[in-house]
């Protein structure tokens, strides 16, 4: 089975053809959809959820393959100038016209203060506008993969953002969201009509749509549902046309029911702990004058004694898959010279003793409780097996909402031990490395979600390196390189890749694609 078979969508297809009527489909996700602010929180089920409202330069089809969207097509027509030649006709759901003034408007925004989502667009790039529907973008050196991000890059409607003085990004830790965190105007097929966060989100379709509209639901209705046992029972009841996800120990009983069945499939996310390694006393800790993480010792100790079999085993029901390195094996040619660390609780105590930590310490750990498959879960059981070694860990579970807001860069990177999960948007390494591995300034700088703040000169070098590198097999030899320096390190402590378990009505057509984005254009209700 080759590579793009495997990150390939699962099709769940129940009729041959689309019903002729409207159509209203219900769906539950586990979190909630805070705030409709395209640039505020750079987490898939956000971006997935925005993203059937709003639309890039770039899309991605069933198969993750990179398609035009708002621009219709692109070339470089000089080794460090790209030409994005955009769609005419298309208008934003308040009727103004998509303009190269849009894309200019939004880059600028992009990159802006309160912005999560400012790696998506170099920040030493400069755009020009040669028309209304031409865009140069003009860079400092090559950069081979500028747009593979642009998917989740969604193009605002300048005069609509201007006009609501919403051009400042709300962030995820804002109290007080502004027009464009309650409101949406964007090109994409469906319209977001009304938003109630944490109770619903509706979507109408967008009769004026620009592409041809293959789907035949009129109205979608999201509610967020955070207890598995009434997802579950809503699908079961038909109630809902879709949940996810859906607990790995309900999928033979999903499987079973008339009238309902279990999608599952390998997702490219990966779940992994970090630890603050900036700090010179952390935040959460009966360690006072230093920082345990910042010694090697520790983090390997650590590493070392989470038995990554019995997380797999127990917790996962097998629906996830451990990993060595940062990124999934399906995107990486070289993951396979790379093996975790050995579950060895004893050794683990014997580094603690090394550096000074015999008895153990106490350390705080953040952890969303709505966020990833079974993610309390994990954080419990970590912790529990880190008592093991004498490390007493105060757990703060909490929503994704909460979550982000404490630990992000708007929050001040206010944790000292995480969980988090990682899916690269370009499906290219260079994201894990420029987004989770190198330097960042206090101010989140730099590279954003590397939380622990930690710094390898190296890892920096070989990361523009990569992001200039044409040649694949020397770019890939770059890449094996920070990622090795990563695990001789153990900054970080991979998990696994948590597998895709979504629970569907039989009478629904959809596609689950590997990035676990939901796109409602593929869906069909017979």
């Amino acid at each position: 089975m080759n590579k793009k078979t495997l990150i390939f969508t699962a099709l769940l297809a129940a009729g041959t053809g689309a019903a002729a009527q409207a159509e209203t489909f219900k769906f539950a996700f586990q979190g909630s959809l805070n705030g409709l602010d395209p640039y505020s929180l750079n987490e898939t089920f956000t971006l997935s959820s925005l993203g059937n409202a709003y639309e890039g330069l770039t899309r991605r089809g069933a198969d993750l393959a990179i398609e035009p969207a708002l621009a219709e097509r692109w070339e470089i027509i000089e080794p460090n100038r790209w030409r994005f030649y955009l769609r005419k006709g298309v208008k934003f759901h308040n009727g103004n016209d998509f303009t190269a003034e849009d894309v200019a408007f939004s880059v600028d925004r992009v990159r802006s203060e309160g912005s999560d989502l400012t790696t998506r667009v170099p920040a030493d790039a400069k755009v020009e506008i040669v028309d209304d529907h031409t865009v140069d973008f003009v860079l400092t050196g090559p950069n081979p993969i500028l747009n593979y991000e642009w998917d989740t890059f969604y193009i605002m409607d300048k005069e609509w953002t201007t006009e609501n003085d919403a051009v400042k990004v709300t962030s995820a830790s804002d109290t007080t969201p502004n027009y464009s965190s309650l409101n949406a105007n964007g090109t994409g097929p469906f319209k977001i009509v009304s938003h109630e966060a944490g109770v619903k989100t509706v979507y109408e379709k967008n009769d004026g749509w620009w592409d041809e509209i293959k789907h035949n639901v009129d109205t979608v209705e999201f509610t967020p549902i955070p207890s598995d046992a009434t997802r579950v029972a809503a699908l079961l009841s038909g109630e809902l046309d879709m949940v996810y996800p859906i607990p790995v120990q309900d999928i033979k009983r999903i499987n079973d029911n008339a009238g309902t069945v279990a999608l599952t499939g390998p997702e490219l996310r990966t779940i992994f702990l970090g630890m603050d390694q900036t700090r010179d006393e952390l935040l959460y800790s009966d360690v006072k004058g230093k920082n345990p993480f910042k010694d090697e010792n520790v983090r390997k100790a650590f590493y070392q004694a989470i038995d990554i079999e019995a997380i797999k085993n127990k917790v996962m029901r097998d629906l996830a898959t451990p990993s060595a390195i940062m990124i999934s094996p399906f995107l990486f040619s070289k993951s396979s010279e790379f093996e975790r660390y050995p579950y060895d609780p004893e050794n683990a105590k014997k580094l603690l003793s090394e550096a000074g930590y015999a008895d153990g310490f106490t350390v705080g750990m953040d952890c969303p409780n709505d966020r990833y498959v079974n993610d309390e879960a994990i954080c419990q059981a970590v912790a529990a097996m880190l008592a093991r070694v004498n490390i007493k860990v105060d757990l703060n579970a909490q929503p994704k909402a909460k979550y982000f807001a404490k630990v992000l860069a708007s929050g001040g990177f206010d944790t000292s031990f995480y969980l988090l999960g990682w899916t690269p948007g370009s499906l290219d390494s260079w994201n894990v490395l420029s987004n989770l591995m190198n330097c960042r300034t206090e101010a989140g700088e730099g590279s954003p979600f590397n939380l622990g703040g930690f710094c390898d000169e190296k890892i920096d070098k070989l990361t523009g390196e990569v992001l200039v590198e044409i040649d694949p097999e020397k770019r890939d030899g770059l890449i094996a390189e920070a990622y090795k320096i990563s695990h001789d390190n153990a900054y970080y402590i991979p998990l696994h890749q948590q597998g895709l378990a979504w629970g569907v009505a039989d009478n629904v057509e959809l596609v689950q694609r590997a990035d676990n984005q939901f796109k409602f254009r593929f869906i069909n209700k017979n």
